[in-house]
């Protein structure tokens, strides 16, 4: 065998070595090769000095076996281990590199897919096998891989209704329908979109949209109303300032059930969606444009159509918002129970000219009254006098962030019909006095808020003590639940009187804010050792009191072990 190797090798050689010899031609000269191998090579360097790549040569494949020569036989042994027997996924993208002797050169080829065998198993094994997919299964296990068929879609909807209720309808009820057929059902009952607030959802706020993004907007919006919002009766918008007008019309048109309508940060909304909502939802009864751009004239066309079935108006200072409180003076809302006007904080502070006597009369089952970070004048009418008062109002809110300028006569003029009054919040009135507070019909007041929180540190410094705060406790000592006189000067005479009334009632007052006062250490002893309902205490920056015990307690046990360092 050696010999045959050998042949093509020598065959070579005897045709390299007749190479180099004198080729003969026809006239019997010798012409030699050598001068012709020089022209190539000086050619070769003509075109540069490139190096000559070397052929690859393809690594051979081990063998899968080695061979042994005995005395009188040749043995094959297998040098495979029994890890290689066992079938495995071929890799693919692997290419085999062949030599062809007669070119000389590498030539590609996929490598043809080898699939091994699988390991065969045993009889025995492929009966097990048999049994255990023909076993029937455990019901714990069947009850495992089927739980979300087993349980009941009202149970479902339960557990989806407290989480609506904590977090929203939009997005949960989209997600959780794509979970299966059952989910899906689930999310789809009416009971769970009776509450619908969207945000944006989509891009940032008040960010440009694209005009893709506004149409999948658009067509998000309307798939929801035409399959979800059938029951629905309060919705809410938060930071639109495009689609406004769009969004209100799809809503009311699709839901006839809308008793309340929010629409907080939004912008642009026109006399086309009140006329919407005048013409599609006959119970609505609550509209909500709190720090919202609208048209004035959209809502007044919709008021003196629809105001008798208006319950509750709420919405910021504005341009020409003295015309909207003028069409409430008027009667164009005889029902409202609840009037709120505030402003936003970012803005200067603003003048709101209020006919209070209008409002009384053309308002008299008005129970909840707020203005909140304005100035209300009072603008009075010319043969109008009211002698009722607000009859009805259980809440009165004058509350602001700076200095006010309401007086006792100011109040009294508001308040003076109003006997069934049980939330008085005057926090920043500096003006008003202990007095002019216990000349209010009012007998039965549960939260009292009177603290000052503007620039509390220069008031103190430059105003006197007051006196006349046991006048309030003595009054309502009985029904008084909250009280807030935060950074109110009083004397500590006045201090320890007051809160002696308020030890009388121990299981009335549930919060009490002493915040800035001269409170000491005795009449609070007094007040925790027989008042056991407090479960919010502000003592903060009270500079008559130990250090350690200038803080907050939000607790009851808190407020226990503040009681025991006074002791």
């Amino acid at each position: 065998m050696n010999s045959r190797d050998e042949e093509p090798k020598v065959g070579n050689e005897a045709s390299a070595q007749g190479s180099s010899r004198s080729v003969g031609d026809d006239t019997g000269n010798s012409v030699s090769s050598k001068p012709r191998l020089k022209r190539k090579s000086e050619a070769a360097q003509k075109k540069g000095t490139k190096k000559a790549k070397k052929s690859r040569v393809a690594r051979m494949a081990p063998l899968g076996y080695t061979v042994h020569q005995g005395e009188d036989m040749l043995l094959i042994v297998s040098s495979s281990r029994s890890e290689d027997t066992q079938w495995t996924k071929p890799k693919k993208g692997k290419k085999q590199k062949k030599l062809v002797k007669d070119k000389k050169i590498l030539v590609q080829k996929k490598k043809k897919k080898t699939v091994r065998p699988k390991p065969v198993l045993s009889q025995a094994v492929v009966i097990e096998k048999e049994k255990d997919e023909t076993a029937p299964l455990s019901p714990l296990a069947a009850s495992d891989n089927r739980w979300g068929e087993s349980v009941p879609e009202e149970v479902l909807i339960h557990i989806f209704h407290m989480i609506v209720v904590q977090d929203g309808a939009v997005p949960f009820l989209c997600r959780v329908a794509r979970v299966c057929r059952l989910w899906h059902t689930a999310a789809s009952s009416p009971a769970l979109w009776r509450s619908v607030t969207i945000g944006h959802c989509w891009i940032e706020p008040r960010r440009s949209q694209l005009p893709k993004t506004e149409k999948r907007i658009k067509d998000t919006l309307n798939w929801l109303a035409e399959n979800r919002f059938t029951q629905l009766q309060d919705f809410s918008l938060c930071h639109w300032i495009r689609n406004v007008n769009h969004a209100v019309q799809v809503v009311s048109k699709f839901s006839p059930h809308l008793c309340s309508l929010k629409l907080s940060h939004c912008s642009g909304l026109t006399k086309m969606a009140f006329d919407s909502l005048s013409l599609h939802n006959q119970s609505l009864q609550r509209i909500d444009l709190q720090y919202s751009e609208f048209q004035v004239e959209g809502l007044l066309d919709f008021l003196e159509s629809n105001g008798g079935q208006i319950r509750e108006i709420l919405f910021t200072h504005g341009q020409k918002i003295d015309r909207l409180l003028a069409a409430l003076g008027r009667g164009c809302c005889p029902n409202l129970e609840l009037l709120e006007i505030n402003r936003k904080l970012d803005t200067k502070l603003c003048e709101l000219h209020v006919c209070i006597q209008g409002l009384q009369m053309a308002c008299p089952k008005l129970k909840t009254f707020r203005m909140m970070n304005v100035i209300p004048i009072n603008k009075n009418m010319r043969g109008v006098e009211s002698s009722c008062g607000f009859q009805m109002l259980e809440e009165l809110s004058l509350a602001t962030t700076s200095y006010g300028f309401t007086s006792d006569k100011d109040l009294l003029h508001i308040l003076f019909g109003s006997t069934k009054l049980r939330v008085l919040d005057l926090r920043g009135c500096s003006r008003i006095t202990p007095a002019g507070l216990a000349n209010l019909p009012c007998s039965d007041l549960e939260c009292l808020f009177w603290g000052l929180y503007f620039s509390s540190s220069i008031w103190s410094s430059s105003s006197s003590p007051k006196t006349g705060l046991h006048l309030l406790t003595q009054k309502w000592a009985s029904t008084l639940q909250q009280l807030d006189i935060a950074n109110q000067i009083f004397t500590e005479e006045d201090l320890e009187c007051a809160i002696s009334f308020l030890s009388q009632r121990p299981e009335t007052l549930r919060s009490l804010n002493l915040c800035g006062t001269r409170i000491t250490q005795a009449p609070l002893k007094s007040l925790l050792g027989q008042v056991s309902s407090i479960n919010y205490l502000n003592l903060s920056s009270c500079r008559y009191l130990p250090r350690g015990l200038k803080r907050i307690y939000r607790d009851q046990e808190d407020i226990r072990q503040l009681l025991d360092k006074l002791e």
